[in-house]
């Protein structure tokens, strides 16, 4: 399955540094996406993006993203939220002016295999300012392929940058991942990727920047979303950036191996405004 996901992406036209694929590679990979949610095995384990750890939940099978909503009530949001993430990011979104800071630096190198993903947690004093509010960044992660779309189209792969304000409010940042040259600041974690879920290593002697992970080109989508993963709790700040950065096929198909598949398909947008900022010269 990852092969063919990774041929279809291959295949696909470059458009401004964006992988592009036709709407028949799109429907290839979501029939593909169908076919394991009713031939595959779940391979669920505990631990979700808000730390949430009692219900087994997965990408694939009876504990797929179509039957969240089913598992416990507490994922009641994921089947009858109306202001659900991931969504499709539209050309025609409503401009905005740009409101984001990011004061991000190294950090220690703490990573964990939370058994849905690659999860990096941030050490404190690391922020994210937008609209007046400060953000402190918690944790990164990774999904395959990317949860966002761009008018119905997936890139390789989407980087999650999590924080939380003092009230504990959420905004996420997503950076979209494209397959190009080798991504040097994120060698040290896939350098370390615990292959098991539930490990974590503290790796001594080894940073990480979170800044570095970020496009030149800091313009973005934004709009009001949820989590993507169980409890899909909503009122999330979601800011998407526009220009992917690349990394390379190894790296894709090194997390891929571990992760084939765990991004939610796009939801309905349900009226919610989209708007586009535009990063100054």
């Amino acid at each position: 399955m990852n092969s063919t996901r990774r041929s279809v992406l291959s295949a696909g036209a470059v458009t401004g540094g964006v992988v592009v694929l036709s709407a028949c590679d799109v429907a290839q990979i979501r029939e593909e996406r169908t076919k394991a949610e009713l031939t595959e095995a779940p391979q669920a384990t505990p631990g979700g993006e808000d730390g949430s750890h009692a219900v087994t939940w997965g990408y694939a099978g009876g504990i797929g993203p179509a039957h969240w909503g089913d598992l416990s009530p507490a994922f009641a949001a994921c089947k009858l939220g109306v202001s659900q993430s991931p969504i499709d990011l539209t050309s025609d979104a409503e401009t905005k002016p740009h409101d984001l800071d990011f004061r991000y630096a190294s950090a220690p190198l703490d990573i964990i295999n939370n058994g849905h993903t690659i999860q990096v947690n941030y050490a404190p004093g690391n922020m994210l300012l937008s609209g007046g509010r400060q953000f402190a960044l918690a944790q990164f992660h990774f999904h395959h392929l990317s949860e966002h779309t761009v008018d119905g189209k997936p890139t390789d792969m989407e980087l999650h940058l999590v924080h939380r304000d003092a009230a504990g409010n959420l905004a996420v940042v997503g950076v979209f991942l494209a397959a190009g040259q080798q991504n040097e600041a994120l060698q040290p974690v896939w350098a370390h990727m615990p292959a098991a879920a539930g490990e974590e290593r503290q790796v001594q002697g080894v940073t990480i920047n979170a800044a570095d992970l970020l496009p030149a080109d800091l313009s973005y989508y934004s709009y009001m979303g949820s989590l993507t993963t169980p409890p899909c709790s909503e009122d999330v700040r979601w800011f998407v950036l526009s220009s992917p950065v690349e990394v390379s096929p190894e790296q894709i198909d090194r997390f891929a191996a571990l992760y084939p598949d765990n991004a939610r398909p796009t939801q309905p947008l349900n009226g919610r405004t989209l708007f586009l900022s535009q990063a100054a010269n």
